[in-house]
C-alpha cells in the first residue's frame, strides 16, 4: 500500500497580513495537491479554515490561542502532534525550536539582519534572535533565491549543505489578455501611469522613485500626464512620498491606493505601462513574475535578487540614481519598441516560475529529510 506523506504547515501563514507570504503558501498548497502524489496537507493552526485552499485539512486553535511566537514554539509542535504529520513546514522565518517530527523552513530573506535601521520598532530585537534561532532549529531551510542563500549563510553561518532553493511561482490568473478585468480598475486610477505594487516602506525607495516620475513627467509625450499608482499597505512612508509631489504642485502623480484585490490588481498590471520597483533589498520580488506574466514592462533595480529574477527581461536600473531612473521612464514611455521587447522577453522569463515547479522542489527537500 502507497503510504501517504502528511505534510503540517502552520496555519496562521494562510491568513498572514503580509501579502507575500499569503501568496507563497497558498501557492505553494495548491500545487502540492495536485501533483497528483501520495500527500496531504494540513493547516496547522489558523482561526479561519475558510481561508485554506480546497483539499487542505485544518487542525483548530485551543479558544484562547497564544501569541503569534508562542503558538510557534508550543502550538505548532503540539498540533503537529493532534494531526499526526510527518513533517512540518513553517514558512515564514520562525520555527519551534523542539518539534516532534522533522521541521522545513522557509525564509524569504534577511533584511531584518541586514538592514536593522529600517525596523526599529519595538521588540525587533527579540524577532533578530528567533529568526536566527530558528534557522538553526531547522531540519533544513527553503529560500526563494541565490541571492537570499548566500544572504542566509552570511548572516546566520547556515552551510549551502542546509538549504535549498525554491524560487516563487506566479498564479495562473496573471496572464496577459483578461476581457473579465474591463472595469476593475480602481476610482482614480487613470492611464498612462506606472504601477508599484507592494507595501510602502523605506527599503521600497519610493521617495527616489517619485522624484524620477516627477522629472520624467516633462519629457514624456503621454497625455494626461503620467502618474505612479501605487497598491499595497503603507507602512509608514506615504504621506511622505505624497508630499514631494505636492510640493512640487504636482498632487496628481502620486495616486495611493493602499491593499487591493486580487482583480484590482491584475486590471493594475494589464493597463499599465510598467511596474517601477526601484527596491533597495528583497529576497525574491513577486510583483517582478506577476508584471511578467501579464505582459507588463519591468524597470527594476539592479541590487539583490532583481537581476537573478528579472534576467534579461527588464531594464535594470542603479537604486540610488535618480536620473537614471527618469531616463528609464522616458525610454519606456516613449517608445513603444522598448515596450514590445520587455513584453515579449517578460512572458517568456514569467514561463519559468511556476507553483508546480516551488511545490515540486519543495516535496522533494520534504522526502529527503525523512529518508534520513
Amino acid at each position: 500500500m502507497t503510504y501517504m506523506l502528511r505534510i503540517g504547515i502552520d496555519g496562521r501563514a494562510f491568513a498572514s497580513p503580509a501579502a507575500g507570504i499569503r501568496r507563497y503558501v497558498h501557492g505553494l498548497t495548491r500545487a502540492l495537491l495536485a501533483l497528483g502524489e501520495p500527500l496531504a496537507v494540513v493547516a496547522l493552526g489558523g482561526r479561519d479554515s475558510s481561508a485554506l485552499p480546497a483539499g487542505a485539512g485544518h487542525v483548530a486553535e485551543p479558544p484562547h490561542p497564544p501569541t503569534n511566537l508562542g503558538w510557534t514554539l508550543v502550538g505548532l509542535p503540539r498540533a503537529a502532534r493532534r494531526a499526526a504529520v510527518d513533517i512540518i513546514h513553517a514558512p515564514a522565518y520562525t520555527a519551534p525550536f523542539w518539534s516532534p517530527v522533522p521541521v522545513v523552513l522557509t525564509i524569504h530573506d534577511v533584511s531584518y539582519h541586514r538592514h536593522p535601521r529600517w525596523y526599529p520598532y519595538r521588540r525587533d530585537w527579540a524577532r533578530r534572535f528567533f529568526y536566527r534561532r530558528s534557522a538553526h532549529a531547522a531540519s533544513h531551510i527553503l529560500t526563494v533565491s541565490r541571492f537570499s542563500a548566500t544572504e542566509i549563510t552570511a548572516a546566520y553561518r547556515i552551510p549551502a549543505e542546509r538549504m535549498t532553493v525554491t524560487p516563487l511561482g506566479v498564479d495562473a490568473g496573471f496572464a496577459p489578455a483578461d476581457p473579465d478585468l474591463r472595469g476593475e480598475l480602481p476610482a482614480g486610477v487613470i492611464p498612462p501611469y506606472l504601477l508599484h505594487v507592494g507595501d510602502l516602506h523605506e527599503r521600497r525607495n519610493l521617495a527616489m522613485l517619485v522624484e524620477a516620475v516627477l522629472a520624467a513627467r516633462r519629457y514624456c509625450g503621454a497625455r494626461p500626464a503620467l502618474s505612479l499608482v501605487l497598491a499595497g499597505a503603507d507602512l509608514g512612508v506615504g504621506d511622505a512620498v505624497c508630499a514631494i509631489a505636492a510640493r512640487a504642485d504636482a498632487a496628481d502623480a502620486v495616486v495611493r491606493l493602499g491593499p487591493v484585490s486580487e482583480k484590482q490588481l491584475r486590471a493594475l498590471y494589464h493597463s499599465a505601462i510598467a511596474l517601477a520597483y526601484p527596491s533597495l533589498y528583497e529576497g525574491f520580488g513577486l510583483p517582478l513574475v506577476e508584471a511578467m506574466a501579464c505582459g507588463t514592462p519591468v524597470l527594476a533595480s539592479n541590487t539583490a535578487s532583481m537581476p537573478e529574477v528579472l534576467g534579461d527581461a527588464g531594464i535594470l536600473v542603479d537604486p540610488a540614481d535618480g536620473q537614471a531612473w527618469a531616463r528609464a521612464i522616458i525610454d519606456v514611455v516613449n517608445n513603444e519598441h522598448t515596450r514590445g521587447r520587455l513584453r515579449t522577453t517578460g512572458l517568456r522569463r514569467a514561463a519559468d516560475f511556476t507553483w508546480e515547479r516551488t511545490a515540486r522542489l519543495t516535496l522533494e527537500v520534504y522526502r529527503r529529510i525523512l529518508e534520513r
